[in-house]
Formats: C-alpha cells, sequence, structure tokens
C-alpha cells in the first residue's frame, strides 16, 4: 500500500513537472521565432553582419521564446520578472539617450563641419521616414504607428526605439528588430540600388580632400548644434542633446576619462542590454501578427526610399555645381545614420570602379549628418504625435 502510495505521488508530481516544461507547452509560433534567433546568430557569426547588435538580438530571441506556463514571473512581460526589470530601460526609453551618449563620444564630425553642404544629403535621406509613414496612415496603422514605423528608414535602432516607446509601445519589438535587421543588411541591400541610379561617369567622380577643421570648431560644434537642433525640435533633446553631449566629452580634450568610459565600457553594456530585451520581446505569442509582417514589409520599403532619396538628391544637386565641386552620388547612400557601415558601403562600392578614389572620409559627411537627421525627424514626428 505504502509502495503504491509513493509511486502515485511519483507519478502527480512528473506529470505537473512534464507539464511545466517547455515541450509540454511550444507552440509552431515558438518555433518560428526560435528559427529567426539562429538566423540572426548565424548571420553575426558566419557573415559577421553587424555582430554587436545581431547576436545579442539574436540570443534575445531563443530567451524570449523558450515556452513556459504563465505567472511563473521569468518572461520579459511578466510583471516583477528580471527579464522585465531589463526591459524598463526600453520601454520607457531609457537605453536609447545613453546609446546617442556613446555615438557621440565616438564620432568625429570633421567630415560634416568642413563640407556643410553634406548635411542637405542626410536630410534628403530622411525622405524614406515620411514615405513610410504616409505608406502606414494608407495601410491602415493609426497615426501614432506610422510614425513610429516610419522611423525605421532612418536605419537607426537606437531612435527607433526611443520613438516606437513614446508613440507605439506594442508594436516596439517589430519596429526594433525590424531596424535593427535593415541596419546589418545595408552591405547588402543599397550597392544595387547605388549602381542602378549611377553611371560609370558619376562613380568615379574625385571629390576635393575635407580642409583641416580647427580645435575651435570642433568643441564649438556640438554646443552650437545642440542649441539649433534643439531650439527648433524640443521632443529630441533625449537624444540630440546626449549625442552632443558625448561628442563635447571627446572634443573638449579635458574630459578623456569620461569620453572613453562613453564610447567603450558605457555603450557596450547598454549595448548588450537593448539587444538582449528587444530581442525577448519578440515572443511569439505577441509578435507573429500581420501587423509585425506590415512593419517588416514598410520597414524595407522606407530604407530602400532613403537610398534613394540619398542618391538622387547628391544627382540634382550636382546640376548646380560647378565641374570640379561637384558630390560623387555614390556617398548619397550614407545620408541614412548607420554609422559607420552605410560610409563604408559607399568607399567599397566607389574602390570598384577607382581604385585610387577614397570617398570613406567624404561618406561620413552625410552619414554623421544622418544620425542627426533621424533625431531630428524622431523629435517632430513626437511633437505632432506625442500624446
Amino acid at each position: 500500500m505504502e509502495n503504491h502510495s509513493f509511486f502515485e505521488f511519483i507519478g502527480a508530481n512528473l506529470q505537473q513537472f512534464l507539464s511545466y516544461t517547455g515541450f509540454a507547452n511550444v507552440t509552431p509560433g515558438h518555433l518560428i521565432m526560435i528559427c529567426f534567433g539562429l538566423a540572426f546568430i548565424y548571420l553575426a557569426i558566419a557573415k559577421k553582419y553587424e555582430p554587436m547588435l545581431l547576436l545579442p538580438i539574436g540570443f534575445g530571441i531563443l530567451v524570449g521564446n523558450i515556452p513556459f506556463v504563465p505567472g511563473l514571473q521569468i518572461g520579459v512581460y511578466e510583471d516583477g520578472s528580471v527579464m522585465n526589470y531589463l526591459y524598463f530601460g526600453v520601454l520607457k526609453g531609457v537605453y536609447p539617450p545613453l546609446i546617442f551618449l556613446g555615438i557621440g563620444a565616438m564620432t568625429d564630425f570633421s567630415a560634416l563641419i568642413s563640407n556643410p553642404k553634406l548635411m542637405l544629403i542626410g536630410a534628403a535621406a530622411q525622405l524614406g521616414i515620411f514615405g513610410a509613414y504616409i505608406a502606414a496612415l494608407a495601410l491602415g496603422f493609426t497615426a501614432a504607428e506610422a510614425g513610429a514605423i516610419g522611423i525605421i528608414g532612418g536605419a537607426d535602432g537606437p531612435t527607433a526605439i526611443f520613438l516606437s516607446s513614446k508613440l507605439a509601445p506594442d508594436l516596439m519589438g517589430a519596429i526594433a528588430i525590424a531596424a535593427y535587421s535593415y541596419m546589418a543588411l545595408v552591405p547588402v541591400i543599397q550597392p544595387p540600388i547605388m549602381k542602378l541610379l549611377t553611371t560609370k561617369k558619376e562613380r568615379v567622380i574625385r571629390m576635393k580632400p575635407p580642409r583641416q577643421v580647427s580645435q575651435r570648431e570642433k568643441v564649438l560644434f556640438p554646443i552650437i548644434g545642440m542649441l539649433l537642433t534643439c531650439f527648433l525640435v524640443p521632443s529630441g533633446l533625449p537624444l540630440l542633446g546626449m549625442l552632443f553631449f558625448g561628442n563635447l566629452l571627446k572634443e573638449s580634450g579635458v574630459t578623456k576619462r569620461l569620453a572613453n568610459t562613453a564610447s567603450g565600457p558605457l555603450i557596450d553594456i547598454v549595448t548588450i542590454l537593448i539587444g538582449l530585451t528587444v530581442g525577448a520581446s519578440t515572443q511569439a505569442t505577441t509578435f507573429l501578427t500581420w501587423k509585425s509582417l506590415g512593419i517588416f514589409g514598410l520597414g524595407a520599403a522606407s530604407f530602400v526610399v532613403a537610398t534613394f532619396g540619398g542618391v538622387l538628391f547628391v544627382k540634382f544637386f550636382n546640376l548646380f555645381l560647378k565641374e570640379g565641386n561637384k558630390i560623387n552620388p555614390l556617398i548619397g547612400n550614407a545620408g541614412v545614420s548607420a554609422v559607420p557601415d552605410s560610409a563604408r558601403v559607399s568607399q567599397e562600392v566607389g574602390i570598384k570602379y577607382d581604385k585610387t578614389n577614397y570617398l570613406l572620409m567624404h561618406a561620413m559627411g552625410p552619414n554623421v549628418a544622418g544620425v542627426i537627421g533621424s533625431a531630428v525627424a524622431a523629435g517632430i514626428l513626437l511633437g505632432f504625435l506625442g500624446s
């Protein structure tokens, strides 16, 4: 009798244990998302596509799609769970300004300061943001959702997270994954568009070397830049203020330790946290929806439009420039704010047609302008659409 009761006890508890395992709670959606996570990890390791971003996000997707019984306080959306506390920095828009602080501390704005007209290319590339906004409205998204989706066209993950946390928190996972995915695929998406829109003659245009920028100019730029952009778009202050503050730490020459911390350990820690938690937010139960698929489609379209806008604007601008002062249209793609990958693409495509024509430093001008431009665009959308 005692043995019988013992085996009943073991059987009942074993059954309860099995009911809590991932094998008992798995759904086809979980398996699909796990495959996505593995694909991200493969692209990061085997193809070296933005490994600093795709590896944490890919592993986060695996973490977020381990099936579990609700109520155990382990999921990213469950109050009181560790993952929920880490996700707080995404949900409340804490991490993106810290990323911008690090970006500012590691960015050299000399190319833009030496040739300010390159800022217009960065502005033109933001066409994708507003094009996607209009398309999203046409597809039935609300104005706030459309604004959050449109920012994907800026190819700026932190900005996309910041804006979606304010305008469309429910769509943040899909928007963030789309933004980071297209950032990682810059070397794949942009070259065919650049070749399609330019002629062989345009691809070998040589630009004058950037002039030497003084230390005073480098120090004044972040101060003046912050005042001008934030007076124009106060709602962009969390991003723009931190971007220019980080750059001032770098260029002032008196806060080297702070600049090194911001551009090194701090941005690395925040990148780990933001990648892991954004990936974990893609739980199949909340992520696999028609809206998510629509976001990926609109994101791809906005990114293509942004690249078109940057390259075509240079071609148009060249109509008004004298021979010898023309801009190589291959740097037009760098107007999106995927720093420094889109600038590197300009260099790699250009060097195929002229091995001695180095476009990287020229492309960094519109590239860093794109960072500023996407933050300004986010501020404009937040100002108009934020409640």
